[in-house]
């Protein structure tokens, strides 16, 4: 199963390092990456790959709130059929 995991917030060190060892631990692969740098606001996307994960999405998305507030940044993961229907015009 693909999904999209998202990153918002203050740029600061360590965001790319925090969320790629997570994903380390969970067993989840990046299939495609994209960050963008805007002043001081950090954006990044990733496709992930779930099918070898160690834990289900839901579990997932949970681990990477607590990420997510130690960083002080916004994480979402999304299967990526919802993140396309939610985006389509």
């Amino acid at each position: 199963m693909r999904a999209i995991l998202t990153v918002l917030g203050e740029d600061k060190i360590g965001i790319v390092a925090g969320v790629s060892q997570k994903l380390q631990e969970l067993n989840i692969n990046i299939l495609d990456i994209t960050q963008t740098i805007m002043e001081q606001n950090f954006t990044m996307m990733m496709m992930v790959d779930l099918s070898e994960a160690t834990v289900d999405i839901s579990v997932a998305q949970a681990r990477f709130n607590f990420l997510a507030s130690e960083l002080g940044v916004e994480i979402r993961l999304q299967r990526e059929e919802l993140f396309q229907a939610m985006h389509q015009l």
